[in-house]
């Protein structure tokens, strides 16, 4: 069928992000699962994501795609690769990822969305091992009940007023996030454009405070409904405490605040995302009574 030309830009061009998000659209139909983050498809209509893209091309039709988010502070390079199902096992997939690992530098890591045994097997075959787990858990919002909402005296709950709130959200953001490679780098523009997606909505953005000090957010729980599931499914999208005010129970109030209002949009289900490794968002959920559903690893280049 031809060889295969790899080509990078710093930014796609209209035709060519189309091309992108059709294979994306066939690979998750194909796979029961999104190949890429919501970040790198947002980043694929940016002119300042910082993101580098990498095209597979063969007969003038894109291939294989890889989104790739430069190593920045002490977080490495991070990429992700989808490629058209028509085309699979043909290598293309290898050449993807070997050529990311290569432009990434020393650490430089590649997600694999669900760790499907296809994935397994490339990353075995490059030699690749596991360096970090992000796991999506889930929970119906029928059963088990859910607590009832009880909001500590010092503290008040509300919903997004409006852009004044961007910059105290973004201060806690990359405060709480400061370890994460992706999370922890938001913009005003990352707040900005998620805000304009059609899912936004301002009152299922709930927002801790003191009465004393009402214009300093202590943590915030922003929700998300992602009505292209069949049936639509909330999400616990960002939950994010200031550093200062851990300890308070924050967390799981909002989380909880969040998980009412979605059951209260009558949606059976809700979805979260988290690290692994972070015992103690994982025993919080779990309380909350979430329970894994599938992996995604990032795998790297053997030391």
């Amino acid at each position: 069928m031809g060889e295969t030309t790899l080509r990078w830009s710093d930014r796609l061009d209209a035709e060519a992000a189309r091309a992108v998000r059709a294979l994306l659209e066939r690979a998750a139909a194909a796979d029961g699962v999104a190949p890429v983050s919501e970040q790198a498809v947002l980043s694929l209509a940016a002119a300042d994501s910082g993101a580098e893209h990498l095209v597979a091309v063969r007969a003038d039709a894109i291939v294989g795609y890889a989104n790739l988010v430069p190593a920045h502070g002490d977080h490495p390079t991070m990429t992700e690769v989808a490629v058209d199902p028509a085309v699979r096992g043909n290598g293309i997939g290898a050449e993807l990822v070997s050529a990311a690992l290569d432009r990434g530098g020393p650490g430089a890591r590649v997600w694999a969305h669900g760790d499907r045994p296809a994935a397994k097997a490339l990353a075995t075959r490059l030699g690749l091992r596991t360096a970090r787990e992000l796991w999506q858990m889930r929970r119906s919002l029928a059963t088990p009940e859910l607590p009832e909402l009880a909001v500590p005296e010092g503290i008040a709950l509300r919903t997004y007023a409006g852009p004044a709130d961007d910059a105290e959200l973004l201060r806690v953001n990359n405060a709480a996030f400061s370890w994460h490679p992706e999370q922890g780098s938001w913009s005003e523009r990352d707040i900005e454009v998620r805000r304009d997606e059609s899912w936004f909505d301002p009152k299922g953005l709930f927002i801790a405070v003191d009465p004393a000090d009402p214009d300093r957010i202590l943590g915030f729980h922003w929700t998300k409904v992602h009505y292209e599931e069949d049936p639509p499914v909330g999400e616990v999208y960002v939950v994010g405490i200031d550093p200062a005010a851990q300890g308070r129970g924050l967390g799981r109030l909002l989380t909880l605040a969040g998980l009412r209002y979605l059951r209260e949009r009558d949606l059976a289900e809700v979805l979260l995302y988290t690290e692994a490794d972070n015992t103690a968002a994982v025993r919080t959920y779990t309380r909350l009574g979430f329970a894994p559903a599938h992996i995604d690893v990032a795998y790297s280049a053997r030391d």
